[in-house]
C-alpha cells in the first residue's frame, strides 16, 4: 500500500495544476478571448498567462477554446496564443496585441487522458543574437482504468514581426507510467529530461540539447506480505535537436506517447 501511495504521489507532483500559471488573476486571459472570440466559449481551467521577465511589460496569454465534437468524452481545442504589450500606467484599455498565432485543433483529450493544465515556461531559450522563444508545458493524466500514467511536453515558440511561430512541436520532457494490481505488484518507468540551449547552431539557430534518464522498475508481493520494489540500473541517452530553417526536427522517439 505505502509503494501504491507513492506512485499517486509522484504522478500527482508530475501532474498537479500550476495555480500560478492558471488565467491571470487580472483577468488578461479572460478580456483577451472577449475581444477575440466574443461567440465562442473559453475554457477558464486550462486558460494562461505570465509575464515575460525578459521583456518588461509583456505579457503571454494562451487561450484555450474548445471546437465541437461529436464523439462521446472527448475534446479538441483550438490555441490562441498572444504576446501583449501591456502599458506603465496599468490601463488595461491599452494592452496591444503585438504578437499572435492561432493553431487549430492544437490539443485534445478523451476518455484516457485528460489534459492537467498548461503552463507558460520563459525560461532562458535564447535561440539568436536577437530572438529569444517561450514555451508552452502540457501535462495530461491518464484516466484509464488498470494502469496510470502521466506526462508533460514542451513546444517552443517566437516572435516574429507581427506573430508568434512555432519553432518546436510539441516534445515529451517527463513521464510516469506503470501498471499494478492496486496493491503491490507492477511495472514502472520514469523518464525525466532536461532542455538547455546548446553553443553550437544550425541555420542561424542554437542547437537543442536534451538529456534524458529512464528508471524501469518493477514490484513485487514477498511470501510475508511485504512489497518490495526494484529498480534496474538507469539508462542515459543525449539528443540534439538542429534548426533546418523553418523548426527543429524532431525524431519520433521524442513526440509525447500519451494521448
Amino acid at each position: 500500500m505505502r509503494l501504491f501511495l507513492r506512485r499517486t504521489l509522484l504522478l500527482l507532483c508530475l501532474s498537479a495544476v500550476g495555480l500560478s500559471h492558471a488565467a491571470c488573476e487580472s483577468g488578461l486571459a479572460e478580456r483577451m478571448h472577449a475581444k477575440l472570440y466574443p461567440n465562442r466559449a473559453l475554457d477558464e481551467r486550462l486558460a494562461a498567462c505570465k509575464p515575460w521577465p525578459a521583456f518588461p511589460g509583456r505579457s503571454i496569454v494562451v487561450l484555450p477554446v474548445p471546437r465541437e465534437t461529436s464523439s462521446t468524452g472527448a475534446k479538441v481545442f483550438d490555441l490562441e496564443l498572444l504576446l501583449i504589450q501591456r502599458p506603465d500606467n496599468g490601463n488595461t484599455e491599452r494592452d496591444t496585441v503585438i504578437g499572435r498565432v492561432f493553431q487549430p485543433e492544437a490539443l485534445d483529450e478523451d476518455t484516457a487522458t485528460a489534459i492537467q493544465d498548461l503552463r507558460i515556461d520563459t525560461s532562458r531559450y535564447v535561440l539568436s543574437s536577437d530572438t529569444r522563444a517561450f514555451g508552452l508545458r502540457v501535462r495530461y493524466k491518464s484516466t484509464a482504468p488498470g494502469s496510470s500514467a502521466a506526462s508533460e511536453t514542451v513546444r517552443l515558440y517566437v516572435h516574429h514581426g507581427s506573430k508568434l511561430r512555432q519553432v518546436l512541436q510539441e516534445i515529451e520532457l517527463d513521464r510516469d507510467s506503470g501498471e499494478w494490481d492496486s496493491t503491490c505488484t507492477g511495472r514502472f518507468e520514469k523518464l525525466r529530461t532536461m532542455l538547455s540551449v546548446g553553443k553550437s547552431t544550425s541555420n542561424g539557430y542554437a542547437d537543442l540539447q536534451l538529456s534524458r534518464t529512464v528508471v524501469q522498475s518493477h514490484a513485487q508481493m514477498q511470501e510475508d506480505l511485504g512489497c518490495t520494489e526494484k529498480a534496474l540500473p538507469a539508462r542515459f541517452s543525449n539528443v540534439t535537436l538542429r534548426y533546418d530553417g523553418d523548426r527543429y526536427r524532431v525524431p519520433k522517439s521524442l513526440q509525447p506517447q500519451m494521448p
